[in-house]
């Protein structure tokens, strides 16, 4: 069968890894209240045992309790995925075109700077100005499982707007953690890191067509950057630069181990990270800590800044020509997707950890914001969509494209 929209077939394989009919996004949801239930509980003693007590036996001194675990090696697979997915979209993806990545790139840097701007604003600086980037980031998995719960009352093309803007928020993510939330650099462990990444260059213009080369590589580069000072989680995303776009036989390497690793990442990884690490004690809290100016803020970044920075910076692309408005999309419906874009659950959480290092109580605070903040976020952008024309056409294309009906 021909197939009569182009933006669907680019679309199905992205879908197809993210969307998986919103699963990720409810477990993700369901994780985070398990946590603040297992918290705020009888086993709350328990649950901070789990992650923050000191482990028996560790291979490396500097991991020797769970959370350092999962927030510096686990999570290293899921920024390995990341940095995988933005090489795809960057050679061949929807980044690979000027014109095309006008509209997401433009959108991202603004839903990451009039965030921040709202949290400096709000928080007034001073002991939170470290935190100005929580609120700067989108979670890929949360806002297009809220999609997903919504059919095709969103067209393709604003799911895979969406999509673009959190990649390249994903991406200024990582920037932001690298420049910003290092402290001190270890030279002589910088300079190994280099090597490393340069004889996995090597292994890439050597067009090596095993993946173990790389994956023993990646796991010497995760170390050495874990001793450099720079977060090892850096890692993943570098690794992932490294890996062919093709092997020899004309196979994709990189699509291979893509499709591969984001079931665990979005299935495994990610929950457990946000397990680990959405459990905050409201105990001597109370509500009014909602209205303390760290939580307070992070809320107001992802709620106000997100959806303000985004959906301006869209109009104004459109109106003035710079950009082309997204198929088949109303106002509306770009509005409540911008309003999504203030989920900001997994790199939220992460950045969190990197902003107040050894202050538990700024780190609670953060948590509580940002927790609050996504399921504004949430609550909202899916009651505005819910409200929209469903797109019927949407549908008949993916059962035409579904490639399991023919």
């Amino acid at each position: 069968m021909t197939n009569s929209n182009p933006l669907r077939s680019i679309f199905a394989p992205v879908r197809a890894l993210f969307v998986s009919d919103a699963s990720a996004g409810v477990l993700l949801i369901l994780v985070a209240a398990a946590a603040m239930l297992a918290a705020n509980s009888p086993l709350a003693a328990e649950y901070r045992n789990l992650f923050y007590g000191d482990l028996a036996w560790t291979p490396i001194a500097k991991l020797d309790d769970l959370h350092l675990w999962i927030n510096d090696g686990l999570m290293a697979i899921f920024f390995f995925v990341v940095g995988l997915e933005v090489k795809r979209e960057l050679i061949s993806g929807q980044l690979a075109d000027p014109m095309k990545r006008r509209l997401p790139v433009l959108a991202a840097g603004a839903g990451m700077f009039v965030p921040a701007a709202v949290y400096m604003l709000v928080s007034g600086g001073g002991q939170y100005t470290s935190g100005w980037a929580i609120p700067a980031a989108t979670d890929i998995a949360f806002a297009m499982g809220v999609l997903g719960l919504l059919g095709n009352r969103v067209p393709a093309s604003l799911r895979l707007f969406l999509l673009t803007v959190a990649i390249v928020d994903d991406i200024g993510a990582v920037l932001v953690i690298a420049l910003f939330y290092t402290p001190s650099i270890k030279t002589a462990w910088l300079l190994a890191s280099v090597v490393v990444f340069g004889l996995m260059v090597v292994l890439n213009r050597a067009r090596v067509s095993s993946l173990w080369p790389y994956i023993l590589m990646a796991l010497v580069l995760w170390y050495c950057v874990l001793n450099t000072g720079i977060h090892a989680t850096i890692a993943g995303v570098v690794a992932a630069l490294t890996i062919p776009m093709q092997r020899r036989d004309g196979n994709s390497m990189l699509e291979k181990l893509e499709h591969g690793l984001a079931p665990w990442s979005a299935y495994l990884v990610v929950p457990v990270f946000g397990f680990a690490n959405a459990g905050v004690s409201l105990d001597g809290l109370g509500l009014e800590a909602l209205l303390d100016p760290l939580p307070y803020a992070i809320a107001a970044g992802l709620v106000v800044g997100k959806q303000l920075g985004i959906f301006t910076a869209v109009w104004l692309a459109v109106k003035t020509g710079f950009a082309q408005k997204p198929d088949h999309a109303s106002w509306t419906e770009i509005y409540g997707v911008s309003v999504l874009c203030g989920i900001g659950f997994t790199m939220s959480l992460f950045i969190g950890s990197l902003a107040f290092p050894g202050n538990e109580l700024l780190i609670d605070e953060a948590k509580i914001g940002i927790l609050s903040g996504s399921a504004i976020s949430a609550i909202l952008g899916y009651v505005i969509l819910r409200m929209t024309t469903p797109h019927p056409e949407e549908e008949c294309d993916d059962h035409a494209n579904d490639p399991s009906r023919h």
